[in-house]
């Protein structure tokens, strides 16, 4: 991300409001991106890192793994800073195209599909509470092994549960407690960690692909 002189004044205002946390510098890096993007200090009481989050979403983004999200809100938040970096895929899923049912949500069909073709793919649930039930039915079921799953979709309706589910799955997570959440809050986050990744592999990734 390209800084300016009001960004760097915000960040300033941000950690000095923070003040003293727990996190580590790459997880504090997320973190303050996350209330930059949003103005919402709560979400440094929200926001929870699986072990090893960061490093396999790193070494994912280091590899070009895909990228799966729910919602175009976060592809279009995060293609401009990937196409600078990694230039991973990034495929969206309420443009895949699946047979209708009623079953299921348009994202919820989407993420499904995509998930079974790019089962050890990087996946950004923002807004659909239905799909990110769905990815952890997949990896519940043993059918898919994310490097890396965010979620962060907002809600009223069990979207507690279904974070839960997620922090028991033991696949590396970003995700965030609680009714609160958004697409804004996850672009933020994916922003965060291609730009840590880019720090520690961007100069090696020549030999990748």
């Amino acid at each position: 991300m390209e800084w300016h002189a009001t960004d760097a004044q915000s960040l300033a205002i941000i950690d000095r409001e923070i003040g003293d946390h727990v996190f580590s510098p790459a997880e504090y890096e997320i973190v303050r991106r996350v209330i930059y993007a949003t103005a919402d200090f709560e979400y440094k009481s929200l926001i929870r890192f699986s072990e090893r989050a960061l490093q396999s979403g790193a070494a994912a983004l280091a590899a070009r793994s895909t990228i799966v999200v729910d919602v175009p809100m976060v592809q279009v938040g995060i293609t401009p800073q990937i196409q600078t970096t990694f230039a991973n895929p990034v495929y969206c899923s309420m443009e895949a195209l699946t047979r209708p049912q009623k079953e299921k949500t348009r994202a919820a069909w989407g993420i499904q599909t995509l998930a079974k073709r790019y089962p050890e793919g990087i996946f950004v649930v923002g807004q659909a509470q239905t799909a990110l039930a769905e990815l952890i039915n997949l990896i519940e079921a043993e059918e898919i092994r994310p490097a890396l799953v965010i979620g962060t979709p907002s809600g009223f309706v069990d979207v507690d549960v279904t974070k839960d589910r997620l922090q028991d799955s033991l696949i590396p997570h970003i995700r965030i407690e609680g009714r609160k959440g958004s697409a804004v809050v996850a672009a933020a986050i994916v922003n965060g960690l291609v730009d840590l990744a880019w720090q520690a592999y961007g100069q090696d990734t020549s030999g990748v692909g």
